[in-house]
């Protein structure tokens, strides 16, 4: 992490030390009040918000690549497409440039470029990054991730929503960005007790953006973060303006008798979703530990869980590699494997489970990717979302919009949020 970072955002290591030398500067020679020192007392007593940047051991490469090595394959599918899983070839030729072609090293230095911190809220670490905009008015958005994702999907958004007039945008288009990972997930702790819900988590978002100064602020999220976001929204802390869902969470218990041509395609999606791809949501929900040690012990049963929902849930006619390259699959799956978080990760549906739409008051912003797992129909969104100011069904990208369509999302981010400004 730089030292320019960490003193142009005013806090980091040292920040109690970094904090008393800003105050006095401005106190000058003058008497510094009762009244001064109590604010910088509250300034001291913040808690801690620290730089963070992670290297690899060398030895946790060489045991992945000893691990992929070894790998004891099943035989092939007995069918000639995906409605098995995996294809036995395809997931082969994968780890095989997993293990001679892939580098995590790049990942590492690109993800070390951003700006990042950690920060304990509620008991658990929390990583994030914290990239600010040049540009004075900039609107802080809070981004989440879901599963199986990580920040690695916001890598390439992060510069065109903070540098708007270096990627065909407008000064008065920019963001601060601030995107944390989920608990369990990535470089943020895992819980060690029950009760890390998408309430609790929300709750911590919003400590977060209290402890980062930030009085106004939007929230956007997809997969899991669109409920993180959901609940954001419905309790309502302060400074929070509207928010912006990408797969919005609008189903009902029970689904509703569809009436007109788009609520009947949402509905055959989810009975296609029910029968065909709810094993790994059932599974996860009811027994996290249990494939946790799976996918923990190996590196081949991790790959396949997470290139299988690639290729499901993204923009493509078979083939994944078609929405996302392949080392931006394996950056994702690498993070996993080396945070050990397929167990932590999977506690996300054991905690929340199925949670039906319910009403948000707040200022409520939606696209629709043509790709996601059921396209919302906009009479559902109507129902829950009665403040509904931003409405776009977009003609290409799948379930993960910033990481498959990065022009796209960014776009739909400065529309929905323009007129709050």
């Amino acid at each position: 992490m730089s030292k320019f970072r960490t003193k142009a955002l005013g806090y980091g290591a040292s920040t109690g030390a970094l904090s008393r030398r800003l105050f006095l500067k401005a106190a000058g020679s003058t008497a510094i009040t009762a009244t001064a020192l109590a604010r910088a007392g509250s300034v001291f007593a913040q808690p801690a918000i620290t730089p963070f940047a992670y290297r690899t051991p060398q030895a946790a490469l060489d045991d992945l690549k000893q691990r992929l090595a070894r790998a004891r394959w099943p035989e092939r599918e007995t069918v000639s497409d995906w409605s098995q899983g995996v294809p036995l070839g395809k997931l082969r030729a994968l780890v095989e440039y997993w293990r001679n072609g892939y580098d995590w090293r790049r990942c590492e230095n690109t993800l070390n470029g951003f700006a990042q911190y950690q920060t304990r809220i509620d008991g658990l670490s929390i990583h994030f990054l914290h990239v600010r905009s040049s540009h004075p008015k900039a609107l802080p958005v809070i981004i989440t991730h879901g599963w199986p994702g990580s920040v690695i999907e916001f890598l390439k958004v992060i510069e065109p929503l903070t540098n708007p007039t270096a990627h065909g945008g407008r000064a008065e288009d920019a963001f601060h960005v601030i995107a944390p990972s989920l608990p369990g997930f990535g470089f943020s702790d895992k819980p060690s007790e029950r009760g890390w819900n998408a309430d609790r988590i929300a709750r911590a978002w919003a400590e977060l953006m209290r402890r980062l100064s930030y009085d106004r602020y939007v929230a956007q999220g997809g997969d899991w973060g669109a409920l993180v976001t959901t609940r954001l929204a419905q309790q309502r802390p302060s400074g929070l303006a509207a928010i912006h869902l990408n797969f919005p969470q609008v189903i009902s218990d029970p689904v509703p008798v569809p009436q007109s041509p788009d609520e009947q395609r949402a509905v055959d999606a989810l009975a296609r979703f029910q029968t065909e791809d709810f094993g790994y949501y059932q599974l996860q929900m009811t027994r996290p530990q249990t494939v946790g040690y799976a996918l923990a012990d190996s590196p081949v049963g991790l790959a396949a869980w997470i290139y299988e929902k690639f290729r499901f849930w993204s923009d493509n006619d078979g083939d994944p590699e078609q929405a996302l390259t392949r080392d931006e699959m394996l950056d994702d799956i690498t993070l996993y494997w080396l945070t050990n978080t397929a167990a932590s990760s999977a506690r996300m549906y054991f905690e929340n489970g199925f949670t039906p739409a319910s009403r948000v008051e707040l200022p409520v912003g939606c696209s629709i990717f043509p790709g996601e797992i059921f396209r919302a129909p906009r009479s559902w969104a109507a129902r829950v979302y009665p403040n509904l100011i931003h409405w776009n069904e977009l003609g290409r990208g799948g379930h993960f919009a910033a990481f498959e369509e990065p022009d796209l999302f960014t776009k739909e981010l400065r529309d929905c949020f323009r007129h709050l400004r």
